[in-house]
């Protein structure tokens, strides 16, 4: 019976927390599907990654947040509707409710089937930014969840080489523990300008944080 009520505790502790979390507040306020919105604007506002004209992908778009953030910030006006001066294509597993002017594939990017999706949207076109929001389903044995993010964020890098300008930028997250200095060495080999990244919207007592890389090295990892 304890661990129930430890556990009832604790939800009720995360809820509340999440109820008065000014990030959830603002979120709910500007129309964001989820806080996290806020974390890709920090990182965004400081490094100038998505700029007019961009083409832009989301792995792991679901809900959509940074989607929606990525088409505002794509908008002449800043808008969550109407004119768009530039390209956003996501992916997810999960299904995504639509937001306008973002193109979405449903599926695994590593599946031939996708992949071919994917080039039929690009026409062609290499990609600007690629932003992942990617994470595993944690386990609480670290080297396990180690190696699953490690995993992710691999695949996030494969795929912006194969699709990415040489001068564009990958945002991946992470978290700090097991294998975290690995992931920043991989892409110190990989980009000319690595930022590791905890922005204020990413909670101080969560052990995420987000790796910034720009510009390919020749060559790549």
């Amino acid at each position: 019976m304890k661990v129930k009520t430890q556990s009832k505790k604790v939800n009720k502790a995360w809820l509340n927390d999440h109820v008065n979390d000014p990030y959830v507040k603002l979120a709910k306020k500007e129309g964001y599907r989820a806080r996290a919105a806020y974390k890709l604007k920090e990182i965004d506002e400081e490094l100038k990654l998505i700029k007019p004209g961009s083409i832009v992908v989301d792995l792991g778009s679901a809900p959509g947040a940074w989607s929606q953030y990525v088409r505002r910030k794509l908008a002449p006006e800043g808008a969550a509707i109407g004119e768009l001066d530039g390209s956003i294509i996501a992916l997810d597993l999960l299904p995504m409710e639509p937001i306008e002017g973002v193109e979405f594939i449903m599926g695994d990017f590593r599946e031939p089937s996708v992949g071919e999706q994917m080039s039929q949207l690009l026409r062609g076109r290499v990609v600007d930014v690629v932003v992942s929001d990617m994470a595993p389903n944690l386990s609480g044995i670290e080297s396990a969840d180690a190696a699953r993010i490690s995993h992710l964020v691999e695949l996030a890098l494969e795929f912006s080489q194969n699709h990415m300008k040489k001068e564009g930028s990958l945002v991946v997250k992470v978290f700090h523990g097991s294998g975290y200095s690995q992931l920043v060495k991989l892409f110190k080999n990989t980009f000319k300008i690595v930022k590791p990244m905890k922005p204020k919207a990413s909670r101080s007592n969560s052990a995420e944080n987000f790796i910034v890389g720009i510009g390919l090295k020749e060559g790549g990892i």
